[in-house]
Parts: C-alpha cells; structure tokens; sequence
C-alpha cells in the first residue's frame, strides 16, 4: 500500500527558523511588533465570516507583522476547517495550475493533512494535479505557521494550489472551480491568496520616477491595486496591475480568490494593514506587503 507524500518544509531555516521553538518565538514577536496586530489573538465567531485573505509571503522578519493583522482578523471572525491557499508559483516548475490532492505538509510546528475531497474535487479542467509545482515554492508553505499557531491545536486541513498562469481568464476559471467545490461543503472553508505587492528598486530592475522613493513609489502603485481589491473587482485587478506595470508577483491568485468569494456571497472587502520592507530595512529596493480580508453577511 502506497503511503501518501509528505511534503517537508523547502524554507525553514531560511524565510522563518527551523526549529519549534525559534519558530514559536518569532510569532509571537512578529505579532507583538510595532507593525503587527499587537497580541496573539485567541479564536472566536464573531461575524461577518471571514470568506478570503490576502497574505505576504515573504521572509517573517519582513512580512511576518503585516501578515498578523490577516490571521488576527480570521481568529476573531471565525476560523475555518479547511484553508484553499493559492499562490504564485516562482519556481517554473510543474503545470501552469497546480493541486496536491492529497498527502500532507510538515513545518517545524508539526503536519497539517490536505483535504483529499476537496483536493479531488478541484482537480479538473484547467486545475492540474501536480506535486512538483509545490515541492520548492514558499508562498503556500510560509502560510502554514501562521495558521498552525493561531489554532492552538484545533484541527485543520487545507488544499495547496500554485499558479505559475496568472491571466484573467486562468484566474477566473480557477476562482469558478473554488466556488463550485466550496458552495456544497458542510465544512467552513476560507481562501487565502498568497501575493506580496511591488517590488521595485535596483534588485528587481523596476525603477522608480526620478525623485521618488522606492517604498512611495510601490505604496503609490500598491493602492492602484489595492482600490480593487476593496473593490472586490477582479477583472479590474489583472487590468489595472497590467497597465500599471505593478510588479505584484500573486495578482493570480489574488483574482481567483475574489471571484470565487464573490460567488460565494463576499459583500466587503478592506485593507487591515500594509507596509514595505523598507519600513525594517531601508534601502535601493523594497517590497510592499499587504493583509486584507473579504467578509459576507453584515457588519454588526
């Protein structure tokens, strides 16, 4: 009998430490930090229901604050039982559209199962089944702590999927295909869009205008693109990053998460928190990164 694969951890010790206990550690200060949610959220329901986030994926020291205030939001709003996460694939390995349908991802904080039937379900059309594309990409696996530590031990599982295509039509029959095998589920079920925003700067050969600090020049280009996602506007996301040349490396993923939310009911959308790297270390290039969620149902 064949042993479903594990996947074990590609950046540990890299984008975040490899052991448990260093792993704990940074969290805890990443959430504590000036730019972060400031405390360790503990999980409650209180609605609307989450229904999808946008998340950095960078190394913790840079992104690991910012991406607080989405984990942060998704405790207090209702944490799910199974996790679809979608992100770009920087690789070039595997298909242009990739799902691990089953198996299971090890961090240092332990495994996490992937969601055969759901992973089952998502695997058609334009969907591959692939592990190669997952093997060595960070942008899914750096997820996994965050949700791991604010669960404090309740199960959950989730199902990977990598976009190496980014276009609208790809996004849109990716967001579809979500849509469809989430609106039949007893379980809940959130989607998390791995995207860090521009890079800009000397190491990424985008310049910005003369006069122009590289991290006001991605905050600028980064609000182009962030107006719609509030907008909850996937079309005029893969439009206005294209036209605008922003260098946001998960707009993909970004775009399939809104249109399978908005199909699942999602009424709102709003940016938590959003930072550059030179917000830790200035410099000739910067990232931006953002954390947004998208509800349904009513404010209360």
């Amino acid at each position: 009998m064949t042993q479903n694969p594990v996947r074990h951890p590609a950046v540990a010790g890299q984008f975040y430490p490899a052991s448990d206990t260093g792993l704990r550690s940074q969290l805890t200060d990443c959430f504590h930090d000036p730019r972060g949610n400031g405390t360790i959220p503990a999980l409650a329901n209180r609605p609307p229901p989450i229904n999808g986030l946008v998340v950095p994926h960078a190394g913790y020291i840079f992104s690991g604050p910012i991406a607080t205030h989405a984990y942060s939001a998704l405790a207090t709003h209702g944490f799910a039982d199974t996790f679809i996460i979608l992100g770009p694939n920087h690789t070039g390995s595997g298909s242009g559209v990739s799902v691990m349908t089953q198996g299971a991802w090890r961090t240092p904080l332990g495994t996490v199962p992937i969601n055969e039937t759901i992973g089952s379900s998502l695997h058609h059309d334009i969907i591959d089944a692939d592990d190669a594309a997952h093997r060595y990409e960070h942008s899914i696996e750096v997820q996994i702590p965050f949700l791991q530590f604010i669960a404090a031990g309740r199960p959950f599982d989730f199902v990977p999927i990598c976009m190496m295509m980014q276009d609208l039509d790809t996004a849109t029959e990716v967001g579809d295909i979500i849509a469809s095998a989430i609106q039949n589920q007893s379980r809940r079920v959130v989607i998390i869009a791995s995207s860090d925003f521009s890079h800009v700067g000397f190491n990424y050969s985008t310049i910005p205008p003369k006069g122009e600090r590289v991290d006001e020049y991605a905050k600028r280009q980064d609000h182009l693109a962030i107006d719609k996602i509030t907008s909850l506007d996937p079309q005029g996301l893969v439009s206005t990053v294209e036209a605008n040349h922003i260098t946001m490396c998960g707009y993909g993923p970004v775009a399939s998460m809104l249109t399978a939310t908005k199909r699942l009911g999602a009424t709102k959308a709003e940016l938590l928190k959003y930072g550059t790297s030179y917000d830790v270390h200035p410099d000739t290039s910067c990232v931006g990164y953002g954390a947004l969620a998208v509800y349904s149902g009513v404010f209360r």
